[in-house]
């Protein structure tokens, strides 16, 4: 696309309108900065994706929101009213979850309710072992939600303790990452059902629940205190933002790919786009995957000063089908679970670079509607299943997707339900993810959360170079829609108080403000 000659040089850019991109352009404007974000797809959204089957658009991306309070946060901080640009919708019913020969189980916002559900489904001593782990991991959420997730990034353990809130090795303990989550699951419940269910909390990071920290099980309570449907879907999530974002003055550039980050004396000058114009800026946010950064995509000085890792830290990466189909048996809600008969196989597979044979399948079924009859005709649907990120090293054939689909299908048909495609499926694999992501394989979370340590090994909001932030779920705190904005907001808080230290920075413009051009005329991009 041109640009016009008002974005030759800008206060903050913005490279990439993923959730973190967005967040931070919206942040940046409401402090009066003068923003302009750069995407090289043709629509905001980043990991958020839809596909059209059938002539019907699907989520086929990130369909579970947590956190509302996030993006309540960041609106109300900038103004306005988050209602007026994404609509919210509670879930009491959390999720549906599916065994081979069709037992079942729902748990709900009330933990009450999942407690008398859990009591039906595997006695009192199991209904005991799920209030002991509610304490557990909301003990857990409570010592990190100010001191870690909505905080920066603590450079190590001890800086964590000394944080308030968790205070002391005590408090520190407190977190339990010493053993993997399926030993502490596994000490609440006996039933394996039940070990099953609450050990895949660590898929929400990618991550295995036999190598994860137990740290994890925040992941539960985050989940029991709210699940919201997005009206339109969870596009509109991104939308919302991005219309909430050019009502405070920020400016967009889609179909916009930029090849380098330009950095003068060590400090980060404006970037270079693939078409060869160079856009200066006092400031950079770059919301990619921070692998594409080490592995020198946005040029080799920013390579040179970024610690990459292994393939083998990488996150678990996804095989979706998007249909359109007709749906016979069981009634799933919303949000389906379909567990696999072995879920200590199905972990070894992935480890070992293979997609299991019976694989774990979530489904969001995206025209059930609670409180709502479902639908009487073919109704949109999105399977996930956890698969290797190895995207980079191998193509799937065609043989392979079939073979993939065909036993997601199996494991939802041995819980009851079968499915009839209205239309011909739209498939992504870790091939496809690969390419959409660069340099990550496919991962689609960054770096695994394996090991106590992990969490402090995922870069934060600042990088080696002043002046270049990063922002995105591969970056602190980590994956998922509302941790990609709370990266956003870190990256913001850091570049602000970075221009508050030094006098090199003009002045924040007011919202809308148009910088002063440059001698540098538009470009197509």
């Amino acid at each position: 696309m041109a640009l016009s000659p008002s974005m030759n040089e800008v206060q903050v850019i913005i490279v990439g309108a993923g959730i973190g991109g967005l967040t931070a352009a919206v942040d940046c404007a409401g402090r009066g900065l003068d923003v302009l974000v750069l995407e090289r797809a043709a629509a905001p959204g980043g990991k958020i994706a839809t596909a059209m089957v059938g002539g019907k658009s699907v989520d086929a991306g990130p369909t579970v929101l947590t956190l509302l309070e996030v993006f309540d946060e960041l609106f109300e901080s900038a103004g306005l009213r988050r209602e007026d640009f994404v609509t919210a919708v509670p879930l009491d019913e959390l999720a549906c979850h599916y065994w081979p020969g069709g037992s079942s189980l729902s748990l709900h916002s009330d933990i009450e309710k999942s407690a008398a559900a859990i009591r039906a489904f595997a006695g009192a001593q199991e209904e005991r072992g799920f209030r002991a782990f509610c304490e557990a991991s909301g003990a857990i959420y409570q010592a990190l939600r100010d001191t870690f997730m909505f905080h920066d990034r603590p450079a190590n353990p001890l800086s964590l303790m000394l944080r308030g809130g968790v205070s002391g090795l005590s408090g520190f303990t407190r977190l339990d990452p010493y053993r993997p989550l399926a030993a502490m699951v596994g000490e609440h419940f006996r039933d394996p059902r039940l070990r099953q269910l609450f050990g895949r909390y660590s898929t929400y990071s990618g991550s295995s629940p036999f190598v994860a920290p137990a740290t994890l099980a925040l992941i539960a309570e985050v989940e029991r205190r709210g699940v919201w449907r997005i009206e339109g879907g969870m596009a509109a999530v991104a939308s919302g933002l991005e219309q909430a974002a050019r009502a405070l003055g920020v400016r967009f550039a889609y179909d916009c790919e930029v090849a380098r980050v330009e950095t003068r004396a060590g400090h980060v000058q404006g970037v270079t786009l693939a078409g060869g114009e160079r856009i200066e800026a006092e400031q950079v946010v770059l919301n990619a995957d921070a692998a594409a950064l080490a592995d020198g995509l946005f040029g080799d000085a920013p390579a040179r000063r970024t610690r990459a890792f292994d393939a083998g830290d990488r996150s678990f990466s996804a095989f979706t089908v998007a249909l359109d189909a007709r749906l016979k048996g069981v009634a799933p809600a919303h949000h389906t679970v379909f567990f696999s008969a072995d879920s200590r196989a199905e972990f070894d597979a992935l480890a070992a670079g293979r997609m299991p044979k019976e694989p774990t399948v979530y489904a969001c079924f995206q025209d059930r509607v609670e409180g709502a009859p479902p639908p009487t005709g073919p109704e949109r649907a999105l399977l996930v299943l956890n698969a290797p990120a190895d995207g980079d090293r191998h193509a799937y054939s065609a043989e392979e997707i079939d073979r993939c689909t065909n036993n997601a299908l199996l494991t939802m048909a041995r819980a009851g339900l079968s499915i009839e495609m209205a239309a011909p499926p739209s498939i992504s694999t870790p091939s496809d993810f690969a390419r959409r992501f660069p340099a990550t394989g496919g991962a689609l979370y960054g770096r695994a959360s394996h090991g106590w340590m992990a969490s402090f090994r995922r870069p934060g909001a600042r990088t080696a170079i002043p002046g270049l932030y990063l922002a995105g779920g591969s970056v602190h705190p980590g994956a998922g829609v509302p941790m990609a904005a709370l990266s956003g907001r870190a990256a913001v808080r850091a570049l602000v108080l970075d221009r508050a230290s030094t006098s090199t920075f003009r002045k924040a413009a007011t919202p809308g403000g148009i910088s002063t051009p440059s001698a540098r005329t538009g470009a197509t991009a």
